[in-house]
């Protein structure tokens, strides 16, 4: 009698409350999982490192902790360029990386993370999940046994910290940045000779004047960083990164295995994080800001000049790798077809409006 009132009352509270019936059922039948993901960033830069911690904390959460990720920072166990390398050979079974760190290996790759003058968050997070991206990108990704999600948008980054100002194209001549390759590969053209230096060599470097100039991430982590006591010049807009998407990368072999309720946890776990790197850059962003200016950074703006010069290089380089590089090409047309169909809309409606409110709320 008892056992059949139990079983009763159990219905009666799955009618009412399925969702917290269902967890418990769901963590009974699925697998006892323990997986690895090394980051490509510092856990110093809390923001964009935060998202391979809380992926983890979500798939945990929702399997009742039978699927459990532990998130390592850069160089731990992987060093932070190899995490590309790390999850294809399945070293571990996970990664949260910027895509463009492989430029090295395949300029395609780029985007999946940011590429010169290319989308801005709005339009990135469009062009994969309901542009066509998504289904480029992993055909990217077969010949290195990866499936990619998206995980974390840094927003559009800034331009970088110089110790001299830039008001003309031939101020770049001969100037030593520290930048992305991909932007590297463009300024290069420009006369700009480029550095690849890691995060925590950047501002040594900036104040024995070994380097010129250096770019980082935006306001938040780049205060952090102190550049501003060495390079005192702040330019935007970072015109190679719109914006930066972060990736989820997950070794095929292991994703394929895992039940489908798992496939489909690691899916909405990226989301969620994805979510919460985009509110925090946009929440602490415009406070780092104001605490830099009031602190000494000179904000300038890139000239006109520089920026139409960069974008007509720009240009010249898709040209140049899209002859050689068939999958280059077709990532490009959807990419840069997709951009040109949002600008106009998105000039209309939000850029109106912040324009707008930049006017009557400017102090």
């Amino acid at each position: 009698m008892q056992r059949r009132s139990f079983l009763k009352n159990a219905a009666l509270g799955a009618a009412a409350g399925g969702a917290t019936l269902a967890a418990p059922v769901f963590a009974q039948d699925a697998p006892t999982l323990s997986w690895r993901l090394a980051s490509s960033f510092p856990r110093s830069a809390d923001a964009i490192y935060s998202g391979g911690e809380n992926l983890a904390k979500y798939v945990s959460e929702a399997t009742g902790g039978k699927f459990s990720i532990r998130a390592f920072p850069a160089g731990e166990i992987v060093p932070a360029l190899a995490v590309l390398d790390s999850v294809q050979n399945g070293t571990v079974e996970a990664g949260h990386t910027a895509s463009y760190y492989y430029f090295g290996k395949d300029p395609a790759l780029c985007f999946d993370s940011a590429v010169p003058f290319g989308l801005n968050t709005r339009q990135m997070n469009a062009w994969v999940n309901h542009g066509g991206g998504m289904d480029l990108l992993r055909a990217m990704y077969k010949k290195y046994n990866i499936v990619n999600f998206p995980c974390g948008y840094t927003g559009t980054q800034m331009g970088g910290w110089f110790r001299k100002e830039i008001k003309t194209v031939a101020d770049l001549d001969g100037l030593k940045f520290r930048c992305s390759a991909f932007a590297g590969e463009v300024l290069s053209r420009l006369g700009v000779v480029p550095q690849q230096i890691a995060g925590g060599d950047i501002y040594p470097s900036l104040e024995k004047g070994t380097i010129d100039a250096a770019e980082w991430i935006g306001p938040y982590d780049d205060e952090k960083q102190g550049f501003h006591r060495v390079a005192p010049y702040y330019y935007f807009p970072g015109w190679w990164e719109g914006t930066l998407q972060v990736s989820l990368y997950l070794n095929q072999d292991k994703f394929n295995a895992l039940p489908k309720s798992y496939q489909n946890v690691l899916a909405q776990a990226s989301a969620m994080a994805t979510n919460q790197m985009i509110a925090t850059y946009d929440a602490e962003n415009p406070k780092a800001l104001k605490r830099l200016i009031g602190e000494g950074a000179k904000l300038r703006a890139f000239p006109k000049e520089v920026m139409e010069a960069s974008y007509n290089e720009a240009n010249k380089v898709y040209a140049e790798m899209s002859a050689k590089d068939p999958q280059f090409k077709t990532l490009l047309d959807s990419f840069m077809s997709f951009r040109n169909e949002t600008v106009p809309w998105l000039r209309v409606g939000e850029g109106s409006f912040d324009q707008f409110m930049a006017a009557v709320t400017r102090k």
